[in-house]
């Protein structure tokens, strides 16, 4: 089995900056997430989420991070690489922003940083799955070397694989 060096869990560009999980996220990681139209999550529910990403990437060595502008300090949403639908050895990279950062290469930086990550745990490969609806997501992985591996079929629509081998 090969092992993997740890991502590193603070990771700075030109405009953000990604960090680990705290507690204070949580209120704001409820409102990320009623974005998604299904209503918002009760804040003590995401408290336990962020204790288990925080203890999944003890265990791991990969982290999802929350994402925040450097300027603003604000938290904007989240990015980083998770199992998900595949291994830890070939994670995926998962992002999600406020709508109200849309639009403004935030995702795509924030994915760079992430990407320069995993190829710094010696990592060979790296996924994404989006929902094929999900036309800026899918460019974001475009600019940064994703290519469509497949399609499959969810319940809630058609999901697009795509995948990026690491230097």
């Amino acid at each position: 089995m090969t092992t993997y060096r740890t991502m590193p869990y603070h990771l700075e560009t030109e405009r953000l900056i990604l960090r680990p999980w705290a507690e204070s996220d949580a209120e704001e990681f409820c409102d990320l997430l009623a974005e998604r139209g299904k209503g918002k999550p009760p804040v003590e529910r995401i408290r336990s989420s962020i204790a288990e990403f925080l203890a999944a990437t003890e265990t791991t060595g990969i982290a999802l991070l929350p994402v925040q502008r450097r300027e603003e300090g604000d938290f904007i949403g989240y990015c980083g690489l998770i199992i998900g639908r595949t291994t830890l050895e070939e994670p995926e990279i998962a992002y999600e922003l406020f709508q109200r950062a849309h639009g403004r290469g935030y995702a795509t930086e924030a994915a760079a940083a992430v990407l320069d990550a995993a190829i710094a745990t010696g990592r060979e490969r790296l996924w994404s799955t989006v929902g094929t609806w999900n036309t800026p997501s899918l460019r974001v992985l475009e600019k940064l070397g994703f290519e469509r591996d497949r399609v499959s079929m969810e319940e809630n629509g058609e999901v697009a694989w795509l995948t990026r081998s690491l230097p």
